[in-house]
C-alpha cells in the first residue's frame, strides 16, 4: 500500500508544510566532487594537465637530413640566378657611365670647334697618349710654362712637347690687347675622378702628365693601359680613322675579363676589339 503525504495546518500560519513519511525512500543528493572522495570524477573524466615544455616537445620536430639538403639546394639555385643578374646590372651601369662621360667630352669638343674653328690636335695616331685634357681645360702660357685654368697642374713647354710629339697648346691665353687670346675652360663641371695622371714619358720620367679618364676605371684592377697607373684615359685621334671628317673618341673597359669598347662611331658596345 502506497503512503500519501499529509498536510497539517498550523495556527497563525497561512502556508502549508509538506511532510513525508520517514520511511519513504527519496533520492539523496550526490556529494560534491572531491579529489579522492567517494563522489569524485571518474578516472576517464579527469584530464591530466600537460606543462608547456611537454606540449612544445610533442609539437616541435627537428629537420631531417633530406629536408636540410633540399633547403641547401634551393639556396644554391637562387644564388645561381641572382649573382649573374647582379653582375650584369653592374656591367651595364659602368658602360652607361662611360657613355655619358664620352658624350660630355663630345659636347666640349664641339664647343671648342665653335671657338677655334677646328677640333683639338691629337698626338698623331697615338690615341692613348693624347693632350685632350690640356686643350679642353685651357692653359695660360707663363714664360714657357703651361698652367691649366683649373689650377690642377703645370708643365714646361719643352716637357709638354716631348710627351705630345712637339705640339703646343692651341687653347692657351697669350698675347695682349686686341690681338690677345683668352683661353676657355670647356669642361667646367669636370669631376676629380675624371682626371688622372701617369709618369710615362721616357724623356721626362718624373713628370706627371694628366689625362681625361673614365670614372669607372679599368674597371678590372688588372687592366692598366698605363703601367703602374690606375688611369684609363679616353683615346683621341684627329682626324679619325672611323670618322675621317672629325675625330675618333673611345675608351676600353675590361669587365670580368671581357673587353667593352665605348666609342663615338658606334652606338653599340663592341667586344674583343684590338684597339688600345
Amino acid at each position: 500500500m502506497k503512503l500519501l503525504p499529509t498536510f497539517h495546518n498550523h495556527p497563525g500560519k497561512s502556508n502549508h508544510t509538506l511532510s513525508m513519511n520517514p520511511s519513504a525512500s527519496s533520492p539523496r543528493p550526490s556529494p560534491p566532487f572531491t579529489n579522492g572522495g567517494e563522489g569524485g570524477p571518474r578516472p576517464e573524466e579527469q584530464a591530466a594537465p600537460l606543462c608547456a615544455s611537454e606540449t612544445l616537445w610533442q609539437t616541435r620536430r627537428a629537420f631531417t637530413l633530406i629536408e636540410l639538403l633540399v633547403v641547401i639546394a634551393i639556396i644554391g639555385v637562387l644564388a645561381a640566378l641572382i649573382i649573374p643578374v647582379a653582375g650584369s646590372v653592374g656591367r651595364v651601369k659602368k658602360i652607361n657611365t662611360a657613355q655619358a662621360e664620352l658624350q660630355q667630352l663630345e659636347t666640349a669638343l664641339e664647343n671648342y670647334k665653335a671657338k677655334y674653328g677646328v677640333y683639338p690636335p691629337s698626338n698623331g695616331t697615338n690615341g692613348l697618349i693624347n693632350q685632350l685634357y690640356y686643350e679642353l681645360e685651357g692653359v695660360t702660357n707663363n714664360n714657357g710654362t703651361f698652367q691649366t685654368l683649373d689650377g690642377n697642374t703645370s708643365v714646361s713647354a719643352s716637357a709638354y712637347g716631348g710627351q705630345f710629339n712637339g705640339a703646343g697648346v692651341l687653347n692657351s691665353s697669350h698675347g695682349g690687347g686686341e690681338d690677345g687670346v683668352i683661353a676657355k675652360n670647356f669642361l667646367p663641371g669636370l669631376k676629380a675622378n675624371e682626371i688622372n695622371y701617369a709618369t710615362n714619358c721616357p724623356a721626362y720620367p718624373n713628370i706627371p702628365y694628366y689625362y681625361l679618364v673614365t670614372s669607372v676605371g679599368g674597371p678590372d684592377v688588372n687592366y692598366q693601359p698605363f703601367p703602374n697607373s690606375s688611369a684609363n684615359p679616353f683615346r683621341y685621334v684627329n682626324p679619325g680613322i672611323n670618322n675621317p671628317n672629325s675625330y675618333d673618341l673611345w675608351v676600353k673597359l675590361v669587365i670580368n675579363g671581357q673587353t667593352n669598347l665605348v666609342s663615338n662611331w658606334s652606338q653599340q658596345v663592341q667586344h674583343n676589339t684590338s684597339l688600345p
